[in-house]
């Protein structure tokens, strides 16, 4: 089985403890493990796959904690490196009565940002190995550079790409800038997974079928729209996979599309997946494949915080019998 290598930010979220407050009224928050890539790794290697994270921490507490709780789920920590330039990113996040959320970050820079392309080892790589990024740690830094060299040696090892933008806006200059950036990324990756409103964003595009369309560029082979409750529709060149998706309570949805792309991932790593038989793979296996990823998004929005929430393996195969009968 390949392993995932997962790129870009880990931080602090600080979940609140009070649900259907703005921001500026909450007065207490919950510390939790976070930053989307981290979601990724944490959900592939407490599914049973090998993950590992590359990144840059700080030496301060919180960098500690977060490796910390990365390595109590499995996630191979040995490719972050530290520095004292620069601490790890906070995220404070206001819940509304539904589960949706708003932002607010603090990195300036965070040491996440700090990663070199120099720091990236072609050694590390090898054929069947997924690597996983999304856009937050595409602004203009050392760790765009970095995601660059990382996604050229995954590549050139026989290695397939995967892309979330997880577009968030208030971490950019202009709206213009992150759209354009993501642009620049999609034709690099073999599988893009994109929310339907993100879709709407990048593309400018209202009609579904005519905006995904518009992602098949450079490498792309698939595309996975995601609908949250609705479930996720699955795009190749020459084939659409609809998914159904599973009603449940939720609590909060940080990291539920985080847990999905993971649970994907996760399931074309135990089947072997590569640039080279994906297309194959997912024709064959779209339901199965589709059913464990909406089903890792669904029950992590059960719980609060986004690693923390994360069920196991047997919990979801559980979950997917009782639903089905």
């Amino acid at each position: 089985m390949g392993r995932l290598f997962s790129i870009g930010e880990v931080l602090i979220d600080f979940i609140p403890l009070q649900k259907g407050k703005a921001l500026k009224d909450v007065h207490s928050f919950k510390r939790e493990p976070g930053g989307a890539p981290a979601n990724v790794a944490a959900a592939v290697a407490k599914y049973g796959a090998e993950s590992a994270m590359i990144t840059k921490l700080g030496m301060d507490a919180f960098s500690d904690f977060l490796i910390e709780e990365l390595q109590k789920v499995g996630v191979k920590t040995d490719k972050i490196k530290r520095t004292t330039e620069a601490h790890a990113g906070l995220a404070f996040v206001s819940l509304r009565e539904d589960g949706e959320r708003d932002f607010s970050f603090y990195r300036n820079p965070s040491a996440d940002l700090l990663l070199s392309e120099d720091e990236i080892e072609a050694s590390w790589f090898a054929k069947g190995d997924i690597l996983h990024f999304c856009s937050v740690d595409l602004v203009e830094s050392p760790m765009k550079k970095a995601h660059e060299k990382a996604i050229q040696l995954v590549k050139e090892n026989g290695g397939l790409i995967s892309f979330d933008p997880n577009v968030r806006l208030p971490l950019w200059n202009s709206a213009e800038e992150c759209r354009q950036t993501i642009a620049a990324f999609i034709p690099k990756a073999h599988l893009i997974k994109i929310s339907d409103e993100e879709l709407t964003f990048i593309t400018g595009i209202t009609n579904e079928q005519q905006a995904i369309e518009q992602l098949f560029t450079g490498d792309v082979k698939a595309v996975i729209c995601t609908k949250g409750a609705k479930g996720a529709a699955l795009y190749t060149k020459h084939a659409t996979y609809e998914s159904t998706g599973f009603n449940v309570e939720v609590q909060d949805t940080t990291g539920a599309g985080d847990a999905f792309i993971g649970g994907f991932l996760y399931k074309l790593l135990e089947k072997g997946g590569n640039e080279e038989n994906l297309l194959d793979i997912l024709h064959e296996h779209h339901h199965e494949i589709l059913t464990f990823a909406n089903a890792s998004g669904a029950l992590t929005t059960t719980g609060q915080g986004a690693i923390s929430a994360l069920p196991s393996k047997e919990e979801i195969l559980r979950f997917i019998k009782t639903y089905e009968k």
